[in-house]
């Protein structure tokens, strides 16, 4: 039987699955000790990503009352349109839907929402060792700040 890389119409996602360290700069601030895991689920139908972390003592006050760890997302694929969609929880109480892209190595999420529209883009590097990336937030859609920037370094 063939792996879900090789068989799912998924299978361009492959070099985002793995297991991850993550670093995100924040305000100023360098934050650590935070991991993701992406792997196939059900033989490869969608992708889960869970993400957790455990804050250096030294982790700003605001950025550990707001915190979204545990992460889960579940990676899917329309395939009428060929578009993936993005479900996402947080260990805050969020539930978010996310429009997804991946093309070459450029991986994007996108929502638009009344008051809090989103988006990321990151690259995976030549190697697959990393992934790159920003989140920026706008109120309007249409003037964007930096929410935060991540890199994710690949552990196993």
């Amino acid at each position: 039987m063939p792996s879900p890389e090789e068989s799912s119409p998924l299978a361009p996602l492959s070099p985002l699955v793995g297991e991850w360290a993550i670093e995100a700069r924040i305000a100023g601030q360098t934050l650590t000790g935070a991991n993701a895991s992406i792997d196939w689920l059900e033989d490869g139908a969608f992708l889960v990503q869970s993400a957790d972390a455990e804050l250096p003592p030294d982790t700003p006050p605001e950025f550990a009352a707001n915190s979204p760890f545990p992460t889960l997302s579940i990676i899917g694929l329309d395939d009428a349109s060929g578009s993936y969609s993005v479900l996402y929880a947080d260990g805050r109480g969020v539930h978010r839907v996310y429009e997804m892209s991946f093309e070459g190595r450029v991986w994007k999420q996108w929502r638009e929402a009344p008051g809090f529209h989103q988006r990321s883009e990151a690259t995976v590097s030549d190697d697959g060792q990393t992934i790159d990336g920003r989140w920026e937030k706008s109120s309007d859609g249409t003037d964007w700040e930096l929410d935060f920037e991540y890199t994710y370094r690949r552990v196993g």
